[in-house]
């Protein structure tokens, strides 16, 4: 019955203008879904932003079909945390193109990093950027092929400037531009010239949000600002430590 289903939510979608996303792991779910969305397009064209969340078995027939549609694929770093398991599965052969990014970004579907905390992984930025930039599991194992893996520079743009697209904020967060939010973090190591390895402690020492520092340590620690109390007053924190160890 889930062709019927999504086909009622769709077309409300579709005529509203309104902007949908739908988790698709296995290209057998997303073949189904594009039947459904192919069919709603037909009749009320999709001008709302869509996209595919995870997209790890998607073949290069389905990313010709999202990209004949408009669609955009949204990838997280699951696979830091499964690659092994995925290898054992499906073999190495599928797992060296879990998720196909090089493929999206060479057919110009927009194409966003996230981290899927906290269902998978953390919300953790740098996780992700070690992931997408190693190929690497946490465990060690390279699970993507060496074409499949994108520099720092892509990656972290995937991350900032191609998820501000997919919310439709690119004129306000995603780059430092004037007139953009303020947004900005400084590193204790460049993120560019780091070790591979130590992108996963990557840490901020100051971070400013929308023009107003949020968080300073080491040489901006007088700059850190006092934290508001905790709420709720129940709040079991109040009984473990407090704010104590906050990064």
């Amino acid at each position: 019955h889930m062709e019927d289903e999504l086909t009622q939510a769709l077309r409300m979608f579709a005529q509203h203008k309104w902007p949908f996303r739908i988790h698709a792991t296995y290209n057998e779910s997303a073949e189904r879904m594009l039947n459904v969305i192919e069919s709603v397009h037909s009749e009320t064209p999709l001008t709302g932003p869509w996209l595919f969340d995870h997209a790890e078995t998607f073949s290069p027939q389905t990313l010709d079909r999202i990209k004949a549609l408009g669609g955009a694929v949204a990838i997280q770093n699951r696979m830091l945390f499964q690659g092994e398991y995925f290898v054992q599965r499906y073999g190495k052969k599928t797992a060296a193109q879990a998720p196909p990014v090089r493929a999206m970004l060479d057919r110009e579907i927009p194409v966003a990093l996230g981290t899927d905390g906290t269902r998978v992984s953390s919300y953790n930025p740098w996780l992700a950027l070690y992931w997408l930039t190693t190929g690497k599991t946490w465990g060690g194992l390279k699970h993507l092929a060496d074409e499949n893996i994108l520099s720092r520079r892509e990656a972290l743009k995937t991350m900032t400037h191609a998820s501000a697209r997919f919310t439709g904020e690119e004129n306000q967060k995603g780059t430092i531009d004037p007139g953009k939010f303020a947004d900005f973090a400084i590193l204790a190591e460049d993120y560019f010239t780091v070790e591979a390895e130590a992108l996963k402690d990557m840490e901020a020492v100051l971070t400013v949000v929308d023009g107003r520092i949020a968080y300073g340590s080491g040489e901006y620690q007088d700059l850190d600002p006092e934290l508001p109390p905790l709420r709720p007053d129940w709040s079991p924190v109040h009984y473990y430590g407090g704010y104590a160890g906050r990064r």
